[in-house]
């Protein structure tokens, strides 16, 4: 199954190219990339809005407006030489922070609102930033992995939340979900390929946000976000790849 990367990674459409397709107007391109730009980042968004305001209806007044200003194609200004586009995405999501706590603190003066707005540090917001984003990419690869192998999902997923369960109870509890016969040895295996497949399909999320990545590119984006050991074997894999070609 993770040896279909590559093609997935050189088909992939990156955030960079989905925006520019975004601003071409009414046309139905336009509408899809808009469309899929506001899938791919609208739960980033709310868990760094979340993190920030601590306020579910703000949240969701202002997840609203990021998603409508990405279908009405009012987010030109973008360009990939200005940066990584998950810190586009994030200038973004401050400035309509910044709007809403200006609100809050005119209706404050006013005396419409009971207490000051929730406030934050630039290095407080870059952490909730950063994790925001990471959280999200890994729920997106649950979901990818859940979707192109259930199997694979399964049992990574059944490890992951239960790390220190001896290997007898695993195949024990798991078998029976699975519906088939499970031995030390067949788990051990899926749990190779399924951790395989997640580094494949969690490197190809991070991907999309860059602009024709380099390896090191990469690696960098993965080392910023905490992600480098997750990812390190798909990068490992693709690089061998790579000299094998050559």
């Amino acid at each position: 199954m993770s040896g279909q990367f590559p093609s997935r990674l050189d088909r992939i459409s990156t955030s960079w190219t989905l925006l520019n397709q975004a601003k071409e107007g009414a046309s139905d391109a336009a509408q899809v990339a808009r469309r899929l730009l506001v899938e791919r980042y609208r739960g980033a968004v709310r868990r760094y809005l979340g993190a920030l305001l601590r306020d579910d209806d703000a949240v969701d007044e202002l997840s609203q407006e990021f998603s409508l200003a990405l279908i009405e194609g009012k987010l030109a200004k973008a360009a990939p030489e200005r940066g990584r586009f998950r810190n586009y995405v994030k200038t973004v999501v401050v400035h309509l922070v910044g709007r809403h706590r200006k609100k809050q603190q005119r209706l404050a003066r006013v005396g419409e609102m009971k207490s000051d707005p929730v406030d934050a540090s630039a290095n407080e917001m870059d952490h909730a930033f950063l994790q925001s984003w990471r959280d999200e990419l890994l729920a997106r690869t649950w979901q990818a992995l859940a979707q192109a192998q259930a199997t694979f999902f399964s049992v990574l997923h059944f490890r992951a939340v239960h790390p220190d369960l001896a290997v007898d109870e695993v195949v024990r509890e798991l078998g029976p979900q699975l519906g088939k016969k499970l031995t030390a040895e067949s788990l051990r295996q899926t749990l190779h390929r399924a951790r395989a497949l997640f580094a494949d399909l969690l490197l190809a999320e991070v991907a999309q946000s860059l602009t024709e990545p380099s390896d090191e590119e990469i690696a960098e984006e993965l080392g910023e976000l905490n992600l480098l050991a997750y990812c390190r074997p798909a990068l490992e894999r693709k690089d061998e790849r790579a000299r094998r070609k050559t």
